[in-house]
Parts: C-alpha cells; sequence; structure tokens
C-alpha cells in the first residue's frame, strides 16, 4: 500500500516524500481511513510503530480541505519532550501547507507564556499542550476552544500513570461536547477502557502487538555486581563504529556520575535529566538528534519523548521497576523496521524486576557471560527473590506459581468496534 491511496491533497503527498515516508505502517494503514471517515479511535500499538503519523497525516488532511480559522484540534501529551516530538513531525508533514500550530508546555520563561497566550488569542489550527500549561492558559479565559473538531490524547497510558486523570477531566470541561476523539496508548489497562467508555462514542478499536519489543531488536543482559557496572560500561562502548546510543539509569544522581565517567573515558556524552533547565534539555536532545552526541544518558523523562532515527544501541544500567517501561526504553532503538541491539544490567538484586519483564515479553533474554578480566557476577536465580518461591522457569510450574500483573499474549492486529465489558 502506498500513501496516495489515502486520497491524501499533492501538498500533504510533497511533505511525505520530503521526508522519506514510502509506505504505511501497519498502525498507519488501519488508522488513518478511520481517522478520515470521522470515527473515534482507541489505538494500542508498541513504540516506534509510526502511530504519531497514524493521527498528524488524516488531521492535517482534514484542516487542509476545511480551511478553519479557529484551534480545530487539540493534542494533549504527557510530557514537553514527546510534544516537542510531535510538533516536529508536525512541521515536516505541513511543510507544503498554510496550516498553523502552537506546542505548549512548562519549562520556559515568561516571554514564551507570553508568546503562547498571544498565539493563543489570535488562534492556530492545531494545538498540542501538556495538561498543567494548557489549564493555566484555559483558566485565564482568552483560549476559545468551543469550534474545536479533534481531539487527540496521545500515550494515555503514561499520562494515567503520571497522575493527569483530573487534569484531561477539567480540560474536558472547556471542550465542546461533540468532537471526534482518538486515544493513542502502548498499553491498554482497564482503567484507560473505562476512560475511554466515558469519552469515545462506538470507537473503532486497533490493537497492534501489545506490550511486545520490536522484532528487529537484539535483546542481551549482563549479571553483575553494581560495583562492575561501570567497568562494564567501558567494555560495552568500546565499539569505536558506534555513532548514536542511549543509556537509561534509575536515578538523576546515577545520570550525573555516569555522564563524568563516560566523559573521562573521553567518550562523546552528555545527559539529560530533570534538574537541567528546559533549555539545556533541549540543547542536549538537538545535539543528540543531528548526531553531534555519540552517547545519551538519561532517565526515564524521555523513554517515551525522544524519536531519533539510527539509535544502535540502549543500555539500561538499571532494570526498570515496570516491565512496560523497559519496552519503552528498548523500543529507542529498531525503529521503522531497522535493527538495534539493547543491553541490560541485571544486579543480584533486580533479578526478580527482570524475570517479570522476561514474562511479559514472554521471552528469555540470553545472559552474556562476562568479558575477560571480570569477576564472576550472581548468578540468575530470580525465584530466590520470589516469596515464598513461587517461580516458573523452563515450562516448569511450580504448584502455587507466581502471576506477574501483565497476562502473556500473543501480539495481535485486530480492528473491531470497542465494546464495554461491565
Amino acid at each position: 500500500m502506498s500513501f496516495d491511496q489515502f486520497g491524501f491533497s499533492p501538498q500533504l503527498l510533497e511533505g511525505l516524500d520530503a521526508m522519506n515516508f514510502k509506505a504505511p505502517t501497519p498502525i498507519q494503514e488501519q488508522a488513518i481511513p478511520e481517522i478520515l471517515a470521522g470515527r473515534d479511535l482507541i489505538a494500542s500499538a508498541q513504540t516506534g510503530t509510526g502511530k504519531t503519523a497514524a493521527f498528524l497525516l488524516p488531521i492535517l488532511e482534514k484542516t487542509l480541505r476545511d480551511k478553519p480559522s479557529h484551534i480545530d484540534t487539540l493534542i494533549i501529551v504527557p510530557t514537553r519532550e514527546l510534544g516537542q516530538q510531535i510538533d516536529q513531525q508536525l512541521g515536516g508533514f505541513s511543510y507544503f501547507i498554510d496550516i498553523s500550530s502552537m506546542a505548549v508546555y512548562g519549562g520556559g520563561d515568561g516571554i514564551g507564556f507570553e508568546q503562547q497566550k498571544k498565539a493563543l488569542t489570535q488562534g492556530v489550527e492545531i494545538l498540542i499542550a501538556t495538561p498543567g500549561k494548557l489549564l493555566s492558559h484555559l483558566n485565564m479565559g482568552y483560549v476559545d476552544m468551543k469550534h474545536m473538531r479533534h481531539l487527540v490524547l496521545d500515550e494515555v497510558d503514561r499520562m494515567l500513570d503520571m497522575g493527569f486523570i483530573d487534569d484531561i477531566q477539567r480540560i474536558l470541561n472547556y471542550l465542546p461536547a461533540t468532537k471526534q476523539t482518538l486515544f493513542f496508548s502502548a498499553t491498554m489497562p482497564p482503567k484507560i477502557r473505562q476512560l475511554a467508555v466515558k469519552l469515545l462514542k462506538n470507537p473503532v478499536q486497533i490493537n497492534i502487538s501489545i506490550s511486545k519489543p520490536a522484532e528487529g531488536i537484539n535483546q542481551s543482559a549482563y549479571l553483575v555486581y553494581d560495583t562492575q557496572k561501570l567497568n562494564l560500561l567501558r567494555h560495552i562502548f568500546s565499539d569505536v563504529n558506534l555513532k548514536s546510543a542511549i543509556l537509561f539509569a534509575g536515578t538523576k544522581q546515577k545520570v550525573k556520575e555516569i555522564e563524568k565517567e563516560l566523559k573521562r573515558l573521553g567518550l562523546n556524552v552528555g545527559a539529560i535529566h530533570s534538574d537541567l533547565e528546559q533549555n539545556q534539555r533541549d540543547e542536549v536532545l538537538l545535539s543528540f538528534r543531528n548526531k553531534n552526541l555519540t552517547i545519551l544518558v538519561a532517565t526515564d523523562v524521555v523513554s517515551r519523548g525522544i524519536d531519533v532515527a539510527g539509535i544502535e544501541l540502549v543500555v539500561n544500567y538499571d532494570v526498570p521497576a515496570d516491565p512496560e517501561d523497559y519496552v519503552h526504553r528498548i523500543g529507542r532503538t529498531a525503529r521503522a523496521e531497522t535493527l538495534g541491539l539493547a543491553i541490560t544490567l541485571i544486579n543480584d538484586l533486580d533479578q526478580r524486576k527482570f524475570w517479570r519483564i522476561e514474562q511479559m515479553i514472554d521471552k528469555e533474554v540470553t545472559k552474556n557471560p562476562l568479558p575477560d578480566g571480570f569477576e564472576k557476577g550472581p548468578d540468575y536465580v530470580p525465584e530466590k527473590r520470589i516469596v515464598g518461591g513461587n517461580f516458573k522457569k523452563k515450562g516448569k510450574q511450580h504448584s502455587n506459581a507466581h502471576k506477574p500483573k501483565h497476562v502473556n499474549s500473543p501480539p495481535v492486529e485486530v480492528k473491531r468496534p470497542f465494546k464495554h465489558k461491565s
């Protein structure tokens, strides 16, 4: 299938061609016709499948055709990084189209707020915003949303995890009752389904490979003690041909320490964490995106908010507490059907967490032997970290086997009306 089969305008097709978009991904192929037809939608797809373009392209097409003179689309996102990513992709798609847009998020100065206020007062056709900053503008009374036709909630699962549900409910009070509403999420827990029943009208549901890493990611791990981790990083990053890598650590303090150590090794590295001002974070991300930085060290603040082509390696310095975060972290590589490598460092205390990850992705991740010269690391015995010894391994199950919260299921690719189960 090609993009011209959607009936897109020549200007939009020209933008797609300029961005080297050749063929739609499965989520785009299924979602775009439904959005063009005006249907509400709840879509679940793993990171890196192209879901941003899946809603931007049909919205741009409808905006181009109808030429509204007011805020026509509101896209709500959980983080400023994701808002920036969507804004940049929107700019590429609409390069040959006369459409106005604005990204509204926190972290800026008073001048930035006034610029946002001016644009919102005059009216933009597509508004991208984080919940808190949008409410700041809405509460002041100068944002007219009564003609809005499209509401997009992107990464709904992340917004619920971050506690934005009350802010979203307040935002809905400013929006018209009649509108097209689109939910996009990497996972589909019960809370999202409950919210969808309240907000969406007879939506189409699209599920593609829920909670599974992309097939192109080569996953492996090392069993190490914390005292061995930095030396192991020296080995991992010794590949002189490495062009782009992300390392995720559990805390901002670790991020700072790792950046310092890697710089001592002469590596081209930068870091991003919550202690940096917004303009500093923007500069680091821009340098990484432009390949002026080889290695980006980060907390999970960017795990879902960065879209950079050509990332070859993702390193989990710490095992994430939530298996879903593991999927999103390693999803920074092997995007758009490319290949990539993901390495996780597992200490003796994190084995149970990594076992839960393996259960969720339904795969036993290869445990690499430590390089020559390293003392032996801990054995992989996650059952010792599970209360009561309940453990399932290699097809054998103890009588009261531990069941993780996430239920394993094969990847699915279906499209059907969404129904709420009471």
